[in-house]
């Protein structure tokens, strides 16, 4: 008798993680139905505005026909993004760069150019969680080193780096300034991590994406910047945050080393090409004074930055280190089970003026089975009014859900 296969999805499908960023939206959303206003600092969408010449640059793009352009990207881009690191001081050409679909392709692309299924990339937990899905979706594993609050996360003594180098290690990946802890690696650790990579033949994939948000003494040094590393080093960008543009979806990866660029480039003709209109506005923004512009949003972000650690300090029981960039705070919650609280803010909890607040839980920032269960990211992308609202959701929040389950003994 004929048995009947069952259909079934794959492995990799399976072990893909859900996004700690955007899993409870239906939660959020169910909410929101429900009339309750939502503060979302679950996710790194800044609310100022875009740039008004990139979406005028848009909006006034002439065309007959919505052609196919070319798979690395617009050469009037390429230049501008060549430009702009130049002028970063970041040395950098046309032939060395490659416009991706958002940053998130790029990451995609570094992975896969200097890795084969079951090789290993050590990152420095906690991370970018998508880390996480792009290493999976590859057939990757990340191989995690922990950072801490007590030393700002910033690097481990080079012994712990080293030790977690195997047969397998092909890359270590970071993510300067950071997200989700806003630490800045030093000039000096960035130059420790180069001569690692040297000694044991590893690439640096380096997401340089919150390059300009840098907050206090310490600058941000490029993977690009460091002498004598030209072979090992993969820089990966987006304009996500940099113009506040984060639906426009235009990223960009770059190396001096030629093997690499000639691989992302076969990567990059089979996906075709990245979203024209959008490539057209990136090439007004980028032709803006960048620093008019930008150092306004800095000024901004420090200033929230400053008012979420002086709302966050008032808090019994949070601990989490001061970010030196980047717009994120990963805080340790006096709570068991983060996700459940975080969870429990939009289903159960609503103050007088029926508001609550969506958070990150920390545990989808780590590779590490069972960390970051007892923290939340929180992204301070709202004006400085509507954190202090989110903030006191928070502190009032988790009183309540303290009592409460202390209460059930849970």
């Amino acid at each position: 008798m004929k048995t009947e296969k069952r259909l079934s999805i794959s492995t990799r499908a399976r072990e893909v993680p859900a996004s700690p960023i955007r899993k409870l939206v239906p939660l959020a959303d169910r909410a929101k139905s429900e009339g309750v206003k939502v503060y979302h600092l679950n996710i790194g969408q800044p609310d100022i505005e875009t740039p008004r010449q990139m979406i005028d640059a848009m909006k006034s793009f002439d065309f007959t026909v919505l052609a196919y352009g070319r798979s690395d990207g617009e050469p009037a881009l390429k230049r501008e993004f060549a430009k702009y690191y130049q002028r970063n001081g970041i040395d950098l050409f046309e032939d060395q760069i490659i416009v991706t679909t958002a940053g998130s392709e790029a990451i995609i692309f570094a992975i896969a150019a200097v890795t084969s299924p079951g090789d290993e990339v050590i990152v420095f937990e906690p991370f970018y969680t998508n880390y996480n899905g792009f290493a999976s979706i590859l057939g990757v594993r990340l191989k995690p080193i922990k950072t801490g609050i007590e030393n700002g996360f910033h690097l481990p003594p080079v012994n712990e780096i080293t030790s977690a180098i195997a047969d397998k290690t092909r890359a270590i990946m970071i993510c300067t300034p950071n997200n989700p802890t806003g630490a800045i690696f030093t000039n000096k650790e960035m130059v420790t991590l180069s001569e690692i990579a040297r000694k044991y033949n590893l690439f640096i994939i380096s997401d340089e994406v919150y390059r300009e948000f840098c907050y206090g003494d310490i600058e941000h040094t490029s993977v690009l910047q460091i002498e004598n590393i030209d072979d090992n080093a993969i820089l990966v960008d987006s304009i996500s945050k940099r113009f506040s543009a984060c639906g426009a979806r235009i990223g960009c990866v770059a190396s001096r080393n030629k093997e690499v660029m000639a691989s992302i480039m076969c990567m990059a003709q089979a996906r075709l090409c990245p979203p024209i209109v959008e490539q057209i506005g990136t090439i007004a923004a980028l032709q803006l004074p960048l620093e008019s512009y930008i150092l306004g949003m800095i000024e901004k972000f420090k200033s929230r930055r400053d008012t979420l650690v002086k709302e966050l300090s008032g808090i019994e029981g949070i601990s989490f280190g001061k970010p030196e960039g980047a717009f994120y705070i990963q805080a340790k919650l006096p709570v068991d089970d983060a996700e459940h609280f975080a969870s429990w803010l939009l289903t159960d909890y609503r103050n007088k003026d029926k508001e609550t607040v969506m958070v990150a839980p920390g545990n989808g920032f780590y590779a590490t089975e069972g960390a970051g269960l007892d923290e939340i990211r929180i992204a301070y992308v709202l004006n400085e009014d509507n954190l202090i609202k989110a903030m006191n959701c928070l502190r009032e929040g988790l009183g309540i859900y303290k009592e409460k389950y202390a209460k059930l003994n849970i």
